[in-house]
């Protein structure tokens, strides 16, 4: 029965129709060619015992050759089964070896004796094939069978907690090991010491070590691994040269780890001295070594030396390869990642996932889309493209390039996808401008049970700034606080500029001072968000705090520091701080004169103004004209906004709001002619006026108004509104500024036409709809007439209820009669 059974289970090993050798097949052999094969293998004939099988089955495990094994496997049943407990070990190690799990268990089960070997080899085999269940089966049986706890049962055990990533049962371990007495052993001592290396628990491997009676260089090497793998990089050195000084020769991982602890320490000088020691020795053409060359110099700046290392290498296989281009492309060096590639190519090296994931690193890096498609087609020919590395970095390449519609069907066909995969995607959504996608993918996240990143509640955050939705931005603030991510300074920063974005100051302040680390990154959103609120008195006064904590500033810092000086008028300090850039060792950038020039300008010091843009070292941006145009609006000045727009118009002929611009400027003249001019060379170039428009979100959805909206559902109750604020305004005093509308009708008719303008319509509907608690928040895709914000001032006093208003340039706060930007906008 059971040579029956055994002969049964002669198939071939990878379930085709013939026995896998190499890179061919071979139909399965007859009985008797095994019985010949195994002959010949044994070279005893018809003296075929267990010494002569041992023999063969011991050559056939080091040469691989299951085939072989099999034959010599047949042979002794048919002989009679006359393996011994040793023969059956070494058969069963070669089943193990080459995952015939099926044949190894009804080996071992048919054994008629088995010993401590017998389980440790086929734990072995099945911890190797990450089949941990079976191999902690085993394991109990071992225990249970009463069979010897040898060390090499511990050593297999610990390499199982590690497999399973279990390795906090490793304590409980260690003390079994130490009851009976094997803790003293090195090739046990050296395991734990793996085990602890693992956990992170630095200390307990070291006593660990100091307790091994006979110290080999293996427990060494273990010791000077587990410094470096822990980030205890001196100890790593200082472990290393007390091993050299008591006369052991470090082997190749112990180079690896010494290498690695040097990186840590940006200690290159001793990586040279050491890669000496690795000539004298011959250890500089393993593998393990020179990676771990490779990996310091390139990773230290000393790519000369990693060009010459890498050439010198005599065999260079993939991870060599994968390591240079990686490095150069992580590095800025794209192009030398991408001549790289194609050498490792010509060289017939095949790549893996890492290689095409850096590959088409470089190729986003430099937005090289065809070269990006060239990669993925590779990888698609090799299987590869489906990887989730691989898969990731094409995602990456797409979104970059412009095609997030290619990186959202990567994404819909990946069946394997980690947070790196999802953040890919929503970043690549907020970069294209399509935020609302960014928020609906990031809520299929959060469904689909993905946990949420630094980089996901950033991102995320962004596109909740990027749409001014204050109710999603607060769901996130929730959620980073339940899974901690708050104390990321990087999220912390992003709420700060969400709340600003958001129309909500004070919790962007509340934020900024709960932080434990508030960088200059933290500072400048808190200087911009006052600044971009009107609040320019607190925008100076957190810049000065940050002088008083010694954050140094930088250039955004000065933006947002000019910005504040502009929006506030305040052009004194606005010239002392422009002039004490210099101190700080930053020179001015177009942004910089660009705040300057509307600081100028809006307070009417136009000949300033553009002095100031003659001065400019370089060619004076759109920007820069942009600001003198706006304030030639604002005092009237025909001539020189003129010459402002024909500046703007020269660098892009399409820019819709210098033509509104000149046209305002002229109907403010009452230059009709000059008007009607504008308006048709906008209509021969196909340039429109885009149409002002106002929304307020309510119950997730949002609500648009344009000038005039008849549409709405609510259209009724909305006049009914407009018609009782107009009322109360006009007993309050309220005057309508009719120069506002720049068309020739009436007075009557503007002061109708000015009440049905978007920012109103949408005020009424708030009004209407929402709840009387809390602010109203409005978005206005334009700036705010000077009517429309006098009407709303005096509006916040006799509904006492406070209207926020973001037009395109700032917030407004409307509280009690009175606006935040003192009426200086």
């Amino acid at each position: 029965m059971i040579r029956f059974a055994l002969h049964g289970r002669l198939r071939p090993v990878s379930g085709a129709v013939g026995y896998k050798i190499g890179t061919g097949f071979l139909h399965p052999p007859s009985a008797s060619r095994l019985s010949v094969q195994a002959a010949a293998l044994t070279g005893y004939g018809e003296d075929f015992d267990s010494h002569s099988c041992a023999t063969a089955l011991q050559d056939c495990v080091r040469r691989c050759d299951i085939l072989a094994g099999k034959a010599v496997h047949c042979e002794a049943l048919k002989k009679g089964n006359c393996l011994d407990l040793f023969a059956s070990n070494i058969l069963l190690n070669l089943y193990a070896k080459s995952e015939l799990f099926d044949d190894a268990s009804h080996l071992f089960e048919e054994m008629p004796q088995r010993n401590t070997v017998s389980f440790v080899t086929l734990i072995q085999g099945y911890g190797q094939a990450q089949q941990f269940e079976k191999a902690f089966e085993l394991l109990s049986q071992l225990h249970r069978e009463g069979h010897e706890l040898n060390k090499f049962v511990f050593t297999t055990f610990l390499k199982l907690l590690a497999g399973m990533e279990r390795m906090e049962l490793g304590p409980s371990l260690h003390a079994c090991i130490v009851k009976l007495g094997h803790h003293g052993d090195a090739f046990v001592g050296t395991a734990l010491i793996d085990a602890y290396s693992l956990r992170g628990d630095v200390s307990s491997a070291k006593g660990v070590f100091d307790r091994i009676v006979c110290k080999d260089m293996v427990s060494w090497t273990g010791m000077v691994t587990c410094f470096s793998e822990n980030e205890c990089f001196e100890e790593a050195i200082k472990f290393f040269s007390q091993m050299m000084r008591i006369g052991y020769k470090p082997n190749n991982y112990t180079f690896a780890s010494v290498f690695k602890a040097c990186l840590g320490l940006d200690a290159v000088e001793l990586g040279k001295n050491l890669h000496g020691l690795t000539l004298k020795t011959c250890y500089e053409l393993d593998l393990y070594v020179g990676v771990g060359l490779l990996e310091l110099y390139s990773t230290l700046g000393e790519m000369e030396n990693a060009h010459k290392l890498f050439e010198e290498l005599p065999h260079k296989d993939v991870i060599h390869w994968s390591l240079m281009i990686s490095r150069h492309a992580q590095g800025q060096r794209s192009r030398e990642a991408l001549d790289l590639f194609g050498q490792m190519v010509e060289a017939n090296i095949l790549p893996n996932q890492f290689t095409l994931a850096s590959v088409l690193q470089a190729c986003t890096t430099m937005e090289s889309l065809e070269s990006g498609k060239q990669v993925h087609c590779r990888a698609s020919k090799l299987g590869l493209d489906s990887n989730i590395f691989v898969s990731n970095a094409l995602m990456d390449l797409y979104a970059k390039c412009g095609r997030v519609d290619i990186s959202a069907r990567i994404f819909d066909r990946s069946h394997t996808r980690n947070d790196v995969s999802w953040n890919t995607l929503i970043v690549g959504y907020i970069q294209s401008g399509d935020a609302e996608k960014a928020l609906d993918l990031f809520s299929n996240m959060w469904n689909c049970q993905t946990e949420a990143t630094g980089v996901t509640y950033s991102s995320v955050l962004r596109a909740c700034a990027g749409l001014a939705k204050l109710d999603p931005g607060n769901q996130l603030h929730a959620l980073a606080i339940k899974t901690t991510y708050n104390k990321d300074p990087i999220v912390g920063n992003s709420l700060i500029d969400m709340y600003a974005k958001c129309g909500d100051i004070k919790n962007a302040r509340l934020v900024f001072d709960t932080m434990d680390l508030q960088d200059e990154v933290c500072w400048n959103a808190m200087i911009t968000g006052y600044s971009m609120h009107g609040l320019s008195g607190e925008a100076l006064r957190v810049f000065e705090m940050m002088k008083e904590q010694k954050v140094q500033p930088t250039i955004l810092t000065f933006v947002g520091v000019l910005s504040a000086c502009c929006n506030g008028g305040l052009l004194e300090q606005g010239q002392s701080y422009f002039d004490s850039m210099v101190y700080y060792g930053i020179e001015p950038t177009m942004e910089h004169y660009t705040c300057m020039v509307g600081l100028f300008g809006r307070k009417g010091h136009l000949d300033r103004a553009l002095e100031l843009i003659q001065k400019i070292p370089s060619e004076p941006s759109i920007m820069v004209w942009r600001a003198l145009l706006g304030a030639c609006v604002i005092h009237h000045n025909v001539e020189l906004g003129k010459v402002s727009a024909e500046k703007v118009l020269t660098m892009d002929p399409n820019d819709e709001s210098a033509y509104v611009l000149l046209s305002n400027i002229y109907a403010n003249a009452r230059r009709w002619d000059n008007v009607a001019s504008v308006r048709k060379k906008m209509k021969k170039k196909g340039v429109k006026k885009e149409p002002g428009m106002s929304w307020v979100e309510f119950q997730g959805s949002v609500h648009y108004f344009t000038v005039g909206e008849t549409s709405h559902p609510d259209g009724k109750l909305i006049n009914g509104m407009l018609e009782w604020l107009n009322m109360k305004a006009n007993t309050g005093g309220f005057i309508p500024n009719c120069d506002t509308i720049l068309h020739q009708v009436e007075d009557e008719e503007k002061g109708r036409m000015l009440w049905l303008h978007s920012e109103r319509l949408a005020l009424a509907f708030a009004m209407v709809r929402m709840p009387n608690v809390g602010p109203i928040r409005i978005i206005k895709n334009l700036r705010i007439c000077v009517d429309c914000h006098t009407a709303i001032k005096m509006i916040s006093g006799f509904v006492q209820r406070e209207i926020v208003v973001r037009d395109v340039n700032r917030y407004h706060h409307f509280r009690d009669g009175a606006c935040s930007c003192g009426d200086y906008w």
